[in-house]
């Protein structure tokens, strides 16, 4: 099962269900039988991916806007970013590691999901590491591009260091926990809930960093995203989709418990597959969204994430995060 901070893939893989793409159909100024405006949304089959929709789904949240959804499941972040740019999807959702294409102008963000929690810094008990300054030419495992990637940069970087000053072991997740078990390298950026299993075999490992060490000022938003001529051209729908995410999200915030069993079933899965999912995600309630976009905290998350992308090679610039997060729109939709 995939927890929220893997969504920070860099490609936004889901490792857990990998489900098949439907097939996209422009859904521009479409009506349902019963005259709702039909809207096709993209989502990823986790916890985070999927738990507003459901939330959205047992609510009648839907109908109440006048909407009528038409749910298409995705793989990645990506993937839901070429659909909106192709005019075959009007909005997705995509992990932290996706926000790189809003950031280059491929796709509007038109709402804060989760901040993952889940991402960590281990070294072995007894290595001599107690500090995130002492991996200074240690080998750290590290799947690159992923939020594990992220958080090893950013404490790198607090500590003064740069991946330079490290041995830097690329290798995929699950390579990872094989590696730190053994011994074969000195430390790994990887996530729960995969230090769970490492801890089966190591269960006195240290926890250098962690996610939540950089917040509120850095996080790793997973978001909500639409076509960018849609935001231009058709506010008024984006705005009765705001509204469905922000009472769906509002529900989710305040049932966290109930939300993993909800979405388990809305994905139609065994529950036991989500549970404990919300307590690697900090699930904030909308008008807080709202007062951390006004007051700039929003946007300095998705600063700081253009800032690693900078840094990794994924965009030549880190612009204003005002040129890609709707943070006026979403305000309004509070109404």
């Amino acid at each position: 099962m995939r927890h929220p901070r893997r969504l920070i893939a860099f490609f936004g893989a889901a490792l857990a269900l990998l489900l098949p793409v439907a097939a996209c159909g422009s859904s521009d100024s479409a009506e349902s039988a019963d005259g709702a405006k039909k809207v096709s949304f993209g989502y990823i089959a986790d916890f985070s991916g999927s738990a507003t929709l459901a939330a959205a789904d047992k609510l009648g949240l839907w109908a109440k806007q006048g909407l009528t959804p038409e749910l298409k499941v995705f793989t990645n972040g990506p993937l839901q970013i070429q659909a909106l740019g192709a005019g075959d999807l009007d909005f997705g959702y995509i992990g932290s590691g996706a926000t790189w294409l809003p950031a280059s102008g491929k796709a509007k963000i038109i709402a804060v999901n989760m901040l993952g929690l889940a991402d960590r810094v281990i070294t072995h008990a007894g290595s001599g590491i107690t500090s995130i300054a002492d991996l200074k030419g240690k080998k750290v495992g590290v799947p690159e591009g992923t939020s594990g990637d992220m958080i090893l940069q950013l404490a790198l970087k607090e500590a003064g260091l740069t991946p330079a000053d490290v041995q830097k072991v690329t290798m995929d997740a699950s390579t990872v926990v094989t590696a730190f078990s053994s011994k074969q390298v000195d430390a790994a950026a990887i996530w729960y809930p995969l230090i769970d299993t490492i801890k089966k075999n190591v269960p006195d490992l240290v926890e250098l960093k962690k996610s939540e060490d950089f917040y509120p000022k850095l996080s790793f938003p997973s978001s909500f995203v639409a076509r960018n001529e849609l935001v231009k051209d058709d506010a008024a729908t984006v705005t009765k989709v705001l509204k469905v995410i922000q009472e769906a999200n509002d529900w989710v915030a305040a049932n966290t418990a109930e939300a993993e069993t909800l979405t388990a079933t809305f994905l139609k899965v065994p529950a036991e597959q989500f549970k404990g999912a919300s307590a690697v995600t900090k699930i904030l309630p909308s008008a807080e969204l709202a007062k951390f976009g006004d007051d700039g905290t929003v946007g300095g998350w998705y600063k700081g994430l253009a800032d690693i992308f900078v840094t990794m090679g994924k965009i030549k610039e880190s612009p204003d995060p005002a040129t890609y997060y709707t943070a006026d729109l979403y305000k309004a939709a509070l109404g």
